[in-house]
């Protein structure tokens, strides 16, 4: 019931209008939103730059927030890119990612590429809850060749949608970061879902704008840790690598920006 009712909603709309009233500075609207979401999650300020909810400028200000400097240790050869809770890890076989026990999806699908660099590699999926921290970072050292925004739908990707919807990844929209690295190339997409205002990269002023694919030739080097992009709102990261990785943690874990993963 809970997929068939995502079918039936205006998704991008209702997100829009959403991300229109987060943006927004006005005092009381920035507040009552900070408030009703405090009220609903348990938020842990005491590792924000701004302990204090009234030293935001607005909904997204509060939820995009940075940490301090030296908040989060970094470790392992992988550590994680976000906190969140593992969704789904493993080898890949072939072209085929499992995003649930029920559904299975594609690596080219979900990069918008015709590749077979990954065959046989490893991924691993992270959720991103609401009341989690919602910045990305870079799970190693690696360049930045090419980031494609790949327009699509925006349906939640909680994980009682993942067990029930086919190519869910793969059907949201994305932003595609394709890294090259000593060890081989590797893979970071950042999945947006219902509520999403916006994927939100570094190198760019504002969200990309929906429905338009964008693609961008780059070369930018990241250190491990470095932040990558930023979530307004709740979603989904998906790390791609051509090894066989060893992972330190398994399915249905927690985990924090910076802790080792693999």
């Amino acid at each position: 019931m809970f997929v068939f009712l995502q079918r039936l909603l205006p998704k991008h709309l209702l997100s829009r209008l959403v991300g229109f009233v987060a943006a927004s500075e006005v005092n009381l609207v920035k507040s009552a939103f900070i408030r009703i979401f405090c009220h609903f999650y348990t938020i842990d300020l005491s590792e924000a730059e701004r302990e204090s909810p009234k030293d935001y400028r607005s909904f997204n200000d509060f939820f995009t927030r940075a940490l301090k400097p030296g908040a989060r240790g970094i470790s392992g050869d992988v550590c994680s890119p976000a906190d969140g809770t593992v969704a789904a890890l493993g080898h890949l076989s072939g072209d085929t990612i499992i995003q649930s026990k029920s559904h299975n999806y594609s690596v080219n699908t979900l990069l918008a590429d015709n590749t077979d660099e990954f065959s046989g590699g490893s991924f691993i999926t992270i959720y991103l809850a609401p009341h989690n921290y919602h910045r990305v970072h870079v799970p190693c050292d690696g360049t930045l060749l090419k980031a494609t925004y790949v327009p699509g739908d925006l349906f939640s990707v909680n994980q009682v949608t993942a067990n029930q919807l086919p190519g869910l990844f793969a059907r949201n929209e994305r932003l595609v970061c394709r890294f090259s690295r000593t060890e081989g190339n590797m893979a970071v997409v950042m999945v947006g879902a219902m509520l999403v205002a916006g994927i939100k990269p570094t190198w760019a002023e504002k969200p990309f704008k929906p429905r338009l694919q964008v693609n961008i030739e780059m070369k930018q080097t990241f250190r491990q840790g470095e932040e990558l992009g930023q979530f307004m709102m709740g979603s989904t990261v998906i790390l791609l690598f051509p090894e066989r990785l060893d992972f330190t943690v398994a399915e249905g874990d927690l985990v924090s920006m910076g802790q080792a993963i693999a």
